[in-house]
């Protein structure tokens, strides 16, 4: 789904204020109070009746810049940067959950998301009902009155499984329960989570928006389409600020009390790297296509799994949700375990490496790292396999790419 006029909205979202000196790029405000002409200003401010900053942990103008680009992009109602994708899930959950209340989710979840379902969040009384997002009858059978949210990866890491959007969506309005989605894999330029029935939209702005892996951090949109009235925590707050509770909540507590923002350094960092993000997720994505498609005519390799192979059994529901580049992450598999340690061990171009979407190719054994801290039998309902390898395309030519992974097999 491609995002017309992206790279116009990317480059050229106006400062709130002009800069005294013309700059073209929003200066680094690296700061942590601000000065106020009076004590008037100053309560007017601290009150939230003025959009004058306060203190950096709350608000900056740097950051805020980067928050309006990201708003400018997608349509969202509202964005807030935080320091981490995974302070973006925690501040998301804390704002809509309580005890007593369940989320609707899948075991195909990123290492530390489940954790934090399941380790954090139950610690405080929240339940997390694990169902298969591929069956719709499943998602509504464990729905109830106490649900507070739907959460899902667009694309599973590293499963590669693929959700249906307008499916999900259609039983979460049913059931007036905001749908959550992790839409990390795919970037805004190729993807807008608001046309696809998403209510709230979080990124790990680490990877695709951070320019190649120069910094940490996370985004929560809000698309400001749900009825917050529906929900048992928001009710209250509904009334008066409507479709803006879950905004207002969010950045008059939740992240002002946990301290996530994100600092101004890092939002620099990050609205350059939006400004060439379509350039280079169309370079890595396209990489992937052909780099899927050399691999799966390898005799050592049994298997590829990537949405753009026609073979893929999302192919068409991925080339429906996101159009010609469904990413630049895919998984392959080997005979064992250990020609997975050997091919990593003899790789020369491809980092051994975490993380997504550097400029440079990464690999990793997701079984031995990022879940390697799960129980066999955990890892067994996640589907994670100990003969899988998960790459992360960057920009270097498939052929290389291929000729690197050919090579550390001999």
């Amino acid at each position: 789904m491609e995002n017309k006029g992206f790279n116009k909205k990317a480059i050229h979202t106006k400062f709130i204020k002009n800069d005294p000196y013309g700059a073209l790029s929003m200066p680094v405000y690296h700061t942590a109070a601000f000065e106020f002409e009076s004590a008037e200003a100053m309560e007017l401010a601290f009150t939230g009746k003025s959009p004058d900053f306060v203190y950096a942990r709350i608000s900056n103008p740097t950051v805020q810049h980067y928050e309006e680009s990201i708003k400018n992009i997608t349509g969202a109602l509202s964005v807030t940067a935080l320091n981490s994708g995974m302070a973006a899930i925690s501040n998301t959950l804390i704002t809509l959950a309580s005890a007593g209340s369940n989320i609707v989710t899948s075991r195909h979840l990123f290492g530390n998301t489940y954790s934090f379902f399941t380790a954090t969040l139950a610690a405080f009384g929240v339940e997390t009902r694990f169902c298969d997002l591929t069956d719709i009858h499943a998602i509504e059978k464990n729905i109830d009155e106490n649900t507070c949210a739907v959460f899902l990866e667009i694309i599973t890491n590293p499963q590669m499984e693929v959700a249906d959007l307008e499916k999900i969506s259609t039983i979460t309005k049913k059931h007036h329960v905001p749908l959550i989605a992790d839409t990390t894999i795919i970037p805004f330029c190729s993807f807008n989570a608001g046309e696809s029935g998403v209510d709230i939209e979080i990124v790990s702005s680490t990877k695709y928006l951070s320019g190649g892996a120069t910094s940490i951090g996370g985004l929560i949109l809000d698309y400001g389409k749900f009825d917050w009235n529906q929900t048992k925590k928001l009710r209250i707050l509904a009334k008066e600020h409507g479709k803006g509770a879950f905004t207002f909540k969010l950045k008059r507590e939740i992240h002002r009390n946990l301290g996530a923002y994100m600092t101004p350094q890092v939002a620099y960092m990050q609205s350059l790297g939006l400004e060439t993000l379509a350039l280079r997720y169309t370079n890595s994505s396209e990489t992937a296509g052909k780099l899927a498609e050399l691999l799966s005519q390898q005799p050592f390799v049994k298997a590829v799994n990537y949405p753009g192979l026609k073979n893929n059994k999302y192919y068409e529901l991925s080339k429906k949700q996101f159009g010609i580049y469904p990413g630049a992450m895919l998984t392959f598999d080997l005979a064992s375990s250990e020609e997975c340690f050997r091919l990593l061990n003899h790789l020369k171009l491809i980092k051994r490496a975490t993380n997504l979407f550097d400029n440079k190719s990464l690999a990793i054994h997701p079984y031995s790292t990022i879940y390697g801290n799960f129980t066999s039998e955990a890892r067994k309902l996640m589907h994670v396999s100990d003969k899988t390898i998960r790459l992360s395309v960057g920009l270097e030519d498939a052929e290389d790419l291929l000729q690197d992974i050919v090579g550390a097999m001999k």
